[in-house]
């Protein structure tokens, strides 16, 4: 078996300093993100594509900070590295997905109490969500699974371009919103690499999901997954950015558009955006506001959405819509120090210790096409507090951004942290 070293110098060849506490008083972005990234990608399983410690729909959100990074750090070891994983994850994720097939199906209600897959998802106390996974899905052995030569053959190259097409429902599963950050990973993918293959495989995963639209709330939107039994925040927005991205970059832009907008106008007529201007969790069964927890996620996937579809189809409603659902988020999930907490905090399960993360990557994505003093804020004092309070002696970030760090990190709680490392390279 291969040690860790062997491991991390492989994966992510920067020439790093020895002692990781010498590195307390580094104050540049984008090396903190540098050595987090060397961090992460101990966790990178190339057998599966997939980061271990985590979920299926929580490594398409670490392939989408990956990216991100990719955008702002031009390392050409770093560039090398995140087309490679792409390429990787690409050709054997699928083989991971959880349910597959779910939505090629058509149930009735017996048959769905009967489709036993092992995967779920539930709300567990305060609507936290809580996913489910086919027995030993996570098990992996790190001697079977994770070995130095298997990634050396299998991180060869770029093999997409020699493959066939991917297929997008490789990658359903019967719950939208995870097929849905699957789609923006693969255009943040396309965005680094321009390989168009990775643009059609968001664009057939967007289209899977109009076949659900409308709900059963307002005659538009989309149910959480294919049991159609909740119409929740976090899918219909999901779905809303989606169509934005995929309008800046797609050649139908008019079709994309169209989406977005109608996605956004029944978006603001379900009545998920409260008083306070943040968004609850989603709507109950008689279409109306469920009153359930504001988690950070939600008030940030819909933040890059109007970015987008303000650069798609300029509106003057788009961007003061983004600014008032940020500034209610910053109020209310910050403490005095402007840290963001979930309701969960700090020991939240896997789902919910991803959603932070969301929250800031959204923010600097609306930061860049309407700076605001206020976001700069926010985002620099968490990157310092996770950076500075937040980090174990082999960089690995875990859950609780205010510090003391909590053992123990994952990929999840990393990834979301480094969302907020990322974003900090471009705030000034």
């Amino acid at each position: 078996m291969h040690s860790s070293k062997q491991i991390l110098s492989f994966l992510l060849p920067f020439t790093l300093i020895s002692n990781t506490f010498a590195q307390q008083s580094i104050t540049n972005p984008t090396t903190r993100a540098e050595f987090a990234l060397s961090a992460l990608q101990i966790w990178y399983n190339a057998g599966t594509g997939l980061w271990n410690t985590c979920g299926w729909w929580n490594s398409a959100n670490v392939m989408t900070m990956v990216t991100n990074l990719a955008k702002y750090d031009s390392n050409p070891q770093l560039q090398d590295l995140a087309k490679r994983v792409f390429a990787n994850t690409l050709v054997n994720a699928p083989s991971k997905n959880p349910q597959p097939g779910v939505e090629s199906k058509t149930f009735s209600q017996k048959q769905l109490s009967l489709n036993n897959t092992g995967y779920d998802k539930s709300s567990g106390e305060d609507g936290e969500v809580i996913t489910t996974y086919p027995q030993g899905w996570g098990k992996i052995r790190w001697d079977q699974d994770y070995k130095v030569e298997d990634i050396q053959l299998k991180l060869q190259g770029d093999p997409v371009n020699a493959a066939a097409a991917p297929n997008p429902n490789d990658w359903l599963d019967g719950f939208y919103d995870d097929d849905l950050w699957w789609a923006l990973a693969w255009i943040g993918a396309y965005d680094i690499t321009k390989n168009v293959q990775y643009l059609q495989l968001a664009e057939g995963i967007f289209m899977a999901t109009t076949k659900v639209w409308p709900s059963r709330c307002f005659n538009g939107g989309i149910y959480w997954s294919f049991k159609k039994d909740y119409v929740n925040a976090v899918a219909n927005e999901l779905f809303f950015s989606t169509a934005a991205h995929l309008a800046n970059r797609a050649q139908n832009k008019a079709f994309y558009v169209d989406w977005a907008q109608r996605s956004l106008a029944w978006f603001l007529k379900s009545g998920m955006i409260n008083s306070r201007g943040t968004i609850n969790d989603g709507l109950t069964d008689g279409c109306v506001n469920n009153n359930q927890t504001t988690w950070s996620y939600n008030q940030g996937v819909i933040l890059g959405g109007l970015a987008e579809l303000n650069k798609a189809a300029p509106d003057k409603s788009y961007l003061p819509l983004a600014a008032k659902t940020a500034k209610a988020a910053i109020a209310e999930l910050s403490d005095s120090n402007g840290i963001l907490h979930d309701k969960c905090g700090p020991l939240c399960g896997g789902d919910a210790s991803q959603f932070k993360g969301i929250f800031v990557r959204n923010l600097q994505q609306l930061h860049a096409v309407a700076p605001d003093a206020a976001y700069v804020k926010t985002i620099q004092a968490n990157a310092n507090s996770i950076w500075n309070n937040n980090r174990d002696q082999g960089n690995m970030l875990s859950i609780n951004w205010a510090g003391p760090y909590i053992a123990t990190a994952n990929a999840s709680t990393h990834s979301s942290a480094m969302d907020a490392l990322v974003a900090a390279i471009t705030v000034k």
